[in-house]
């Protein structure tokens, strides 16, 4: 399968099922929900869904009816749960595609609940509870929220045009960011549990009761509930600096090619405000990469790549499509020459994380930002099965 071989990534399918088995055989009763949102964060939504389809997985999870949509349009027939807002608008397209919609909070239920009465439909919904993450939910950071919010939910619940399918929360600090000791993640779970014994007691008990995100099944298997929704490690990526869970192996490895090698003297510059400036005779190599393709600029003069099995440190700014490394010493690199910018090379490692902590950010962010013009390359024993080329 050919693909024009200027800047990629290559997915790692059989890392992407040994990381499935591991959550698998962590959870054993409960139904996982895969996170597929942000693209399979960058690893590509469209083939990890029939793999994950593939393998038996129960549910999807996603953040906007577009992605939603996206997965229907392939022929994904098992659920799929939004996690985030839908414009109440789209109460008949949400049913048309058989869509779950997180409702969280009571002004969003009555105008979702008309909307969908107006179009004579009903919407399958999962309730949103906010135990301390702050963002959406109802209201069950307290004692007093929790009573006050258990009666609306119980309302909602009890909509006309809508099929209550479940209650979720998210954790804040499972990941021990912030909470290494995981107090706060008891904390949530406690107010979780307390607002589903209340709308049992009002005669509700939601079918799917789900809290666990990836460092919440990996750390509290008493928490697993009816469902868990693995993100990050489902790629290989640890949910946060603080945790080093080991078991999972990284599927994405960043590439790109040589396209000129150069011989620079003392004093000349490179990129863009000529913020570096040779102090010795070197020799240069530019690559076909840069910012608009997700590798960051805040690298550089900082990061660096591999280059026939050694590091090469970026010098100069990195630009929108190009960037420079320093070859020095390393023997065979040439126009067309392969380079990693994060994963392996050999028995050489060049973590994505090593590039998060380089700009100040997390895992999750470099591999989401991989932009739409680099091909998606899927390798299954070591041979390419699938590109996805999301331009041609």
């Amino acid at each position: 399968m050919d693909f024009f071989k200027r800047t990629w990534v290559e997915i790692d399918l059989d890392a992407i099922r040994h990381n499935f088995n591991i959550v698998k055989s962590k959870v054993q009763s409960s139904k996982i929900m895969a996170v597929l949102k942000a693209n399979a964060y960058g690893h590509g939504a469209k083939v990890l869904a029939r793999v994950y389809d593939e393998l038996s997985c129960d549910w999807f999870a996603v953040s906007n009816i577009e992605e939603a949509i996206e997965l229907r349009k392939l022929g994904i027939k098992r659920p799929i749960l939004i996690l985030g807002y839908t414009p109440t608008s789209e109460a008949k397209t949400l049913a048309e595609f058989d869509i779950s919609q997180s409702v969280f909070c009571a002004e969003y239920a009555k105008a979702l609940q008309d909307c969908a009465k107006k179009a004579d439909v009903k919407v399958k919904v999962h309730i949103k509870a906010d135990t301390g993450m702050g963002r959406i939910g109802f209201n069950c950071r307290s004692e007093e929220a929790i009573v006050r919010s258990a009666e609306e939910i119980a309302e909602c619940a009890a909509m006309d045009n809508f099929i209550f399918e479940g209650l979720f929360t998210h954790f804040a600090t499972a990941d021990k960011d912030g909470d290494p000791d995981g107090e706060f993640t008891a904390i949530q779970y406690e107010r979780y549990r307390k607002t589903i014994d209340l709308l049992k007691q009002k005669g509700i008990t939601p079918e799917l009761c789900h809290c666990c995100n990836s460092a919440g099944l990996m750390l509290h298997s008493d928490m697993h509930d009816d469902m868990v929704r693995p993100g990050i490690i489902l790629y290989g990526l640890e949910p946060s600096p603080e945790l080093k869970l080991g078991c999972f192996k990284p599927a994405m490895t960043f590439k790109t090619t040589v396209s000129m090698v150069k011989q620079l003297d003392i004093m000349d510059t490179v990129s863009y405000g000529c913020t570096y400036r040779a102090d010795r005779q070197i020799i240069a190599a530019t690559l076909p990469v840069g910012y608009a393709d997700g590798y960051p600029r805040q690298l550089s003069n900082r990061g660096r790549v591999l280059i026939n099995g050694k590091y090469a440190p970026v010098i100069g700014r990195v630009c929108m499509d190009q960037m420079v490394v320093d070859v020095t010493g390393i023997e065979g690199v040439a126009p067309g020459t392969q380079a990693v910018l994060f994963g392996k090379m050999g028995d050489k490692d060049l973590p994505v994380e090593e590039i998060a902590r380089l700009c100040n950010t997390i895992n999750y962010e470099i591999v989401c930002n991989i932009s739409r013009r680099v091909p998606r390359v899927y390798l299954s024993g070591g041979k390419t099965v699938a590109v996805e080329d999301y331009l041609i």
